[in-house]
Order: structure tokens, then C-alpha cells, then sequence
């Protein structure tokens, strides 16, 4: 079995507002609670697919703490992406070390629900950011991603359908995303989008899409938007697209002031002959500076 996505980190400043923000969009928005032994606390909006968005913000300064830099260098927004290791975080950790993928951890983490109930799990990170890292649980994943009505949106968001990564290097990142995965690893080989000066592939994980994106030629051309996006805040996420069964989502993306700096646009699943299909089209190459 393939890792599967487990979250997308949003940076902001305030919890509160984003928290009402994202009610406002449409999105059922939990509270998560605090982190014990880190400054932070957060937020989660929980799709039907399993995936979430986890919204953090900080309660005292954190200068050693990736995140936090990237959140006063370049304002909120997205920050980093979670993958869910099937049969454990260390199991995952050795099988990329014997590809030839070192990863840090597993490292401990934790979270205290606001009903006082203690979460647990552990995370392994990578070297470069243009990787997910790993949070595999130790307490049962539904107390971590709760079920039933949460998974419930307004504006009739699923999950996540893909999510756009920046990355310098297309086929360092594609080895490397082959190491991460194993045998499971569906990647597709590298192709330009006419158009664009971008080079992408897509790596599927379960549902959803990561679209690697990188300059195909980083000095000037219709590529230069994603080359200083590179130059400026380096590999990493930058946009995503959520599944919807709501048409009128799809017209737009989301207000990015609304979203607090994250991308968001939609897509449409219809029933089609008594199954959901998903029109994916990878719009996961719009960059905004």
C-alpha cells in the first residue's frame, strides 16, 4: 500500500480570524488544540477523502522553527504537506533508507485537544523541502481527523484533488519522490505545458495529484513567475485544487486574502452513471508572487 496525503499546512497570524475567514468560505473549520512543548495551536477543515488542511499559528515566537521563518519572510500562506506512512512512520523511514533516502525520525509529536484528549504520533522529515514529511499515528487517527459531520462543507468540498509543488530540479525530485514511495510510486514522466515554460509531472497518491513544477528555463520567458517563486521562497507547495460538488465554486479560486495566502481553487465531481467522476485538469500551475 502507497502513502496516502495526510494534511496541508497553512501558516497565518491569527488562528481566530483565519478560523472565522474560512467559516465565511464555506468551509466547516474544527478548533485542534495545542501542540505541548511548541508555541503553537491549531485548526483543521477535515475532507471526506480523509486529507485536511491543518491551519497553525503561533502564541509566542519560534525562531528555530521552519514554519514560523517562512511565515515572517514571506507572509501566510502555504508552508508544507504531510503524507501518511500506511504501516508506520519507522517502517517508512528504513524502506527510503534502503533506497537510498534519508529521512529524520521518527520523531515525537503530539497534540492536546481542546477536550482534553492527548494525540500522538510521529513525524520524519526530509533534507530538502520539495518532499513531504511523514505523521503516522500512534492514538487512533479518528481522535487526529475526525469523522462524520466534520467532513461536511457549505461550499461542497471533498478533498483534495491536487497540489502544486515548486521544485528546482524535476528529475533529482522525481528520484527522490521514488525513493519516498517504493514500488508503489506512480509517477509520470516529465513533459513541458505548452505554454507555460514550465516542466511538471504528476505523482499519484491515492485520490489526489502532486504536480511538480519546475522552470524550463529559469531566466526570463513565461516561466519566470515560477523561477522567482523559487529564487524567493525556495522548493516547496504553493497551490492546490479541492474536489466540489458545487458548480459555482469552480468558476473562481478563492480570495487568496480571504484564504490567507493559500491558492485554492475548485473542481467539479458529477455523478456520472452511478459513480463520482473527478474532471481533473492540473490547474496546479498557477503561480502568484
Amino acid at each position: 500500500m502507497t502513502l496516502a496525503l495526510d494534511h496541508i499546512v497553512i501558516a497565518v497570524h491569527d488562528l481566530e480570524q483565519t478560523m472565522a475567514d474560512y467559516g465565511a468560505l464555506g468551509f466547516t473549520v474544527l478548533r485542534g488544540g495545542d501542540h505541548p512543548g511548541r508555541s503553537t495551536h491549531n485548526a483543521l477543515v477535515v475532507f471526506a477523502d480523509g486529507s485536511y488542511l491543518e491551519l497553525i499559528a503561533w502564541r509566542a515566537p519560534a525562531p528555530q522553527e521552519r514554519w514560523w521563518q517562512l511565515l515572517q519572510r514571506h507572509g501566510e500562506g502555504i508552508v508544507d504537506y504531510a503524507l501518511l506512512p500506511p504501516q508506520g512512520t519507522a517502517s517508512t523511514v528504513a524502506g527510503a533508507a534502503q533506497r537510498g533516502l534519508q529521512l529524520e525520525g521518527p520523531l515525537d509529536g503530539g497534540r492536546l485537544r481542546p477536550d482534553g484528549e492527548r494525540l500522538q504520533w510521529e513525524t520524519a522529515r526530509p533534507a530538502t523541502p520539495d518532499l513531504p514529511f511523514l505523521c503516522g499515528d500512534l492514538t487512533p487517527r479518528t481522535l487526529r481527523v475526525p469523522e462524520g459531520p466534520a467532513r461536511v462543507h457549505a461550499n461542497g468540498a471533498q478533498g483534495v484533488a491536487s497540489l502544486a509543488v515548486a521544485v528546482h530540479d524535476l528529475h533529482a525530485t522525481l528520484a527522490r519522490y521514488r525513493a519516498l514511495l517504493g514500488d508503489g510510486a506512480d509517477l509520470s514522466p516529465p513533459v513541458v505545458f505548452p505554454g507555460s515554460g514550465v516542466r511538471g509531472a504528476v505523482v499519484r497518491i491515492g485520490t489526489s495529484a502532486l504536480v511538480l513544477a519546475s522552470p524550463r528555463d529559469p531566466v526570463g520567458g513565461p516561466s519566470s513567475a515560477l523561477a522567482q517563486r523559487l529564487a524567493t521562497r525556495g522548493e516547496g507547495p504553493y497551490a492546490f485544487v479541492l474536489h466540489t460538488h458545487d458548480a459555482a465554486q469552480t468558476s473562481a479560486p478563492l480570495h487568496a486574502a480571504r484564504a490567507h495566502g493559500a491558492l485554492i481553487e475548485f473542481e467539479l465531481v458529477e455523478a456520472k452513471g452511478g459513480a463520482r467522476e473527478a474532471r481533473h485538469d492540473l490547474r496546479g500551475t498557477h503561480i502568484d508572487n
